[in-house]
């Protein structure tokens, strides 16, 4: 008579989960309570707060190495980009929709601790919860290998995307905007419809897209939206073109 097997614990079941996410990742960890630390949101911990401490500080932590890695990275591809193709290549690079993405690579949503809510919500499945748990998990990687280990996972991560003819437009390119302007001036872009062309059934509309007082870019498209989106690519491609002709920043 063939015996049943017995169910496999939760404890069991946790970390076969782990140990199957450290095989994706490439990593071996010498602590593997780093790993489950850095997929602990702080939803679930504040249900159970025997569970021990939120992911919350190995986001900010991840976020802080994965600026330094990428950013070496880039010099290292790049060495003769100015300092302004390296920040916009940067901000295409790291963004919350790309990192969501790479976490979705990973399978990272299976494995996220979530409380009821978020569970109820799909929070794994929501691009802020995943990015902000790729941050935490390059910090778990920092802490238990040191930096060479959290620079060897984040070039695994990039490298693919980096070409020098690579538009880097993975995002919308209105994110990608947004954030590197950000990063340049600390003031958001603003977008105003100043045109409606064509009959009601086939309308057109034309965006201006500015900092501050100066016109970065026009955009055209059937919708507000889609037009925004053309104003933010046409600044994107000029800024590009005027970093390689060496003029810097374009306001």
């Amino acid at each position: 008579m063939e015996r049943e097997k017995s169910p496999e614990s939760p404890q069991q079941s946790r970390e076969e989960a782990l140990q199957a996410l450290s095989r994706r990742l490439g990593y071996r960890f010498k602590n593997p309570a780093l790993l489950d630390q850095a997929l602990r949101h702080s939803s679930y911990t504040h249900e159970r707060p025997e569970s021990g401490p939120s992911n919350e500080q190995m986001e900010f932590l991840g976020d802080a190495v994965l600026t330094l890695t990428v950013s070496h990275l880039l010099i290292k591809t790049f060495p003769e980009s100015s300092e302004g193709e390296l920040s916009r290549r940067r901000a295409a690079l790291v963004n919350a929709r790309q990192l969501a993405e790479l976490a979705r690579r990973l399978n990272l949503g299976s494995s996220l601790l979530l409380g009821r809510g978020e569970r109820r919500q799909a929070g794994h499945e929501k691009p802020s919860l995943l990015a902000d748990a790729l941050e935490a998990v390059l910090a778990a990687v920092f802490l238990d290998g040191g930096l060479r280990a959290a620079q060897r996972l984040v070039h695994r991560w990039f490298t693919p995307f980096l070409s020098e003819d690579q538009d880097l437009m993975w995002g919308d390119p209105k994110t990608t905007l947004q954030e590197l302007i950000q990063s340049q001036y600390k003031s958001p872009p603003t977008y105003r419809v100043v045109e409606e062309r064509g009959p009601s059934h086939a309308r057109s509309f034309v965006v201006e897209l500015r900092l501050g007082d100066v016109l970065l870019a026009r955009g055209e498209g059937p919708t507000k939206k889609q037009a925004e989106q053309q104003a933010a690519l046409a600044a994107l491609k000029q800024w590009r073109a005027e970093e390689k002709q060496g003029g810097g920043k374009p306001v």
